[in-house]
């Protein structure tokens, strides 16, 4: 058995004739056709129904004028969805066409031909097509908007789904505000060429962006920027502090290589140059990596996720520090043969050398062993799997 199935997805034939759906059998097709005519004659939705009615009265002549074992019943049937939701409409079609195959009279398989009046339409062809075979799918269009439909469906898609949107309308927004804000700059005595460097500038930036898929970077940095800062971590302002405490130390390196080179009298070779730094700077970062250590550990705590040995941290810093402190003195200390010292640079002997490394080794083990027996004594939780 064939079954002609007309498909009103949006179920204009229902809002405005009022008629009960799914119509089944040519005179009440027909009789449907000519309701949703008078109420509303420029509707596409016509076409679908009297299309419909043509292919149902064409297959029977051509059965009948065939081979009589040949012949097939035929029927006509119109499907309506639901207006305003594509998903909800779906299911209603589907719901429907169930209704349709229940009402049918016949021992036959049933296929079906289906009658639609563009891509929209013919989106539910998948959810029919899970109910009964589909032998072929017509579309009906008037000829003097042919394809109309089909254009203005793929672009209502296109600006319905919001990464296409973001892709398509942002550059072309943008590339339509250059004569405005090129007008606009002119009346502040601003040059076009500057307004226009900075709109290609933005404009290439976007383009990059969504190229190489940074955006998702950026969105996942600024969630957990979100997150720290509604959750009241202690570490957001350790951190500020500790990148402050690193510029000033970075400054202070600097000052200490310029203060080394007016000292020896010409320019240093990179090995000194690196102990100079390192040498007025250490202890800036040695103040940044305690700060921030100190932070990540009392979050820990406030999370019920502390350790004993998490503390081992600003100490580990500390010895780290002392001991580059003292390299980076005694490296210096050649440079000036007569034992003389500058500002910002303590020159140091060798026994103070193994003083410092001595001190910082102790500093270590010591913060290790405390702590670890801290952990034993005082558990405090289960290890994490």
């Amino acid at each position: 058995m064939l079954l002609v199935l007309c498909v009103d997805l949006d179920d204009d034939l229902g809002r405005k004739t009022g008629m009960k759906t799914p119509v089944v059998g040519r005179d009440a097709v027909e009789e449907a056709a000519v309701a949703l005519a008078t109420v509303d004659p420029e509707d596409s939705d016509v076409n679908v129904l009297f299309q419909g009615i043509h292919v149902h009265d064409d297959l029977v002549a051509e059965f009948e004028a065939g081979d009589p074992d040949d012949a097939e019943e035929v029927e006509v049937a119109a499907v309506t969805g639901l207006n305003g939701n594509d998903v909800k409409a779906n299911r209603a079609v589907g719901d429907e066409v169930d209704e349709v195959l229940a009402s049918l009279q016949t021992g036959e398989n049933v296929r079906a031909v289906v009658i639609t009046d563009g891509a929209q339409d013919e989106s539910v062809l998948p959810v029919i097509r899970s109910r009964v075979p589909i032998d072929s799918v017509r579309r009906v269009v008037v000829r003097q908007a042919q394809d109309l439909e089909s254009m203005y469906y793929t672009i209502k898609q296109v600006l319905d789904d919001p990464e296409t949107r973001g892709t398509i309308l942002v550059p072309l927004g943008i590339l339509l505000l250059i004569y405005p804000f090129v007008t606009i700059a002119t009346l502040f005595d601003v040059a076009g060429a500057t307004v226009l460097g900075l709109i290609s500038a933005l404009l290439g930036l976007y383009v990059l962006f969504r190229g190489l898929g940074l955006e998702r970077f950026v969105d996942d940095a600024a969630a957990r920027a979100r997150n720290i800062l509604y959750a009241g971590r202690v570490t957001l302002i350790t951190y500020v502090v500790a990148a402050a405490l690193i510029m000033v130390g970075g400054a202070q390196g600097i000052e200490t290589i310029r203060a080394v080179e007016g000292a020896v009298g010409g320019s240093l070779t990179v090995p000194a140059v690196l102990a100079a730094f390192v040498h007025g700077a250490v202890q800036w970062f040695a103040a940044a990596g305690v700060t921030s250590s100190l932070g990540q550990v009392t979050d820990e705590y406030l999370v019920d996720e502390f350790k004993w040995r998490y503390l081992n941290a600003p100490f580990y810093v500390v010895a780290i520090a002392l001991v580059l402190y003292a390299l980076s003195g005694f490296f210096l200390a050649g440079l000036f043969p007569t034992g003389e010292s500058i500002a910002l640079v303590r020159t140091l002997t060798l026994p103070d050398l193994a003083l410092a490394l001595t001190a910082g080794t102790l500093l270590g083990v010591l913060s290790t062993l405390t702590f670890a027996i801290a952990e034993s004594k005082f558990p405090t939780g289960a290890e994490p799997a």
